[in-house]
């Protein structure tokens, strides 16, 4: 490491020493490591109760002291929670209405950012005022009229009337622009400008490298909420027709004035197992992309 050479006020030279701190590394001691096991444990704890519950009967569920352990039903629930909704289609139809509203609401939020957080035009923070307005509005004040829309459209248990309602959010936008604010120099916008870049080139070769990061954490935050939203899927859709996991759900276990705790909670298994292999897969490029963009150059 470079000293530092400076000069007292007789003018001989004085070397300073950087202190023997500086760039050393911590490292966390054996408490901090039995603190993050406890928080992991802890975390898990839910799933693996869930797990352990799948295995077992409903009456057995339900009995104190609950169970700890894993069962032999496992299997048996699994066949019979899938059998009977179609599990196997409400699983495809929540990834495909939770993939496109995902990547729906990143593309749309980055461009409504980018305009919001770089392009100077009139009436912007008003505009983004009234966006940033629309997220204290309950999303049950929509549903009566928002029904009638696509009742009139005949969009009744069709899985467009989930997947265009939700195409943009308001907090998308407004996580966006907050990002963009700091992350993209205004010069480098202006640079592609002047080298003759048009909107669209600037937006793909400039805007999307830069907002990768968060685009990779607001596309998996939109994604686990539209993968388990359940409010307006079961008032647009029907468990007997294209539901989604979550109206699905709504459907196990029933059966002579009595549900089936464990085919419930079985059917809950199985709706969480598809977010842990993609968090398994992605999760390791979506803390990298985090922690990238965390790094001020």
């Amino acid at each position: 490491m470079a000293r530092t050479v400076d000069t007292t006020t007789s003018g001989a030279p004085r070397v300073r020493r950087p202190r023997p701190s500086a760039g050393r590394q911590h490292h966390a001691g054996p408490l901090t490591y039995v603190l993050l096991g406890l928080a992991a444990l802890l975390s898990l704890f839910p799933l693996y109760w869930n797990l352990v519950a799948a295995s077992h009967t409903g009456e057995r569920v339900v009995k104190a002291p609950a169970p700890l352990l894993p069962g032999p039903r496992l299997l048996d629930n699994l066949s019979f929670a899938w059998n009977q909704v179609d599990m196997g289609g409400a699983l495809v139809n929540t990834t495909l209405v939770a993939g496109l509203v995902a990547l729906s609401t990143v593309l749309f939020s980055t461009l409504a950012g980018f305009a919001f957080a770089k392009l100077p035009f009139r009436g912007r923070g008003a505009l983004l005022a009234l966006v940033v307005a629309t997220m204290t509005i309950p999303p049950q004040l929509s549903v009566i009229p928002l029904y009638q829309i696509i009742t009139d459209l005949g969009w009744v248990d069709q899985l467009q009337s989930v997947v265009l309602p939700s195409l943009v959010a308001a907090f998308g936008v407004f996580f966006m622009r907050q990002y963009l604010i700091e992350a993209l120099p205004v010069e480098l916008v202006e640079a592609a400008r002047v080298d003759g870049a048009h909107s669209l080139r600037i937006i793909w070769h400039v805007v999307f490298p830069v907002a990768r990061p968060a685009m990779a954490v607001l596309g998996m935050l939109v994604f686990v909420q539209a993968w388990n939203d359940f409010f307006w899927p079961f008032i647009a859709l029907t468990p007997d027709g294209n539901p989604t996991l979550q109206v699905a759900l709504a459907g196990l276990g029933a059966g002579n004035h009595t549900v089936d705790q464990a085919v419930v909670l079985t059917g809950a298994l199985i709706s969480t197992l598809p977010l842990l292999v993609v968090f398994a897969v992605l999760g390791k490029h979506i803390v990298g992309g985090i922690t990238a963009g965390a790094v001020k150059n």
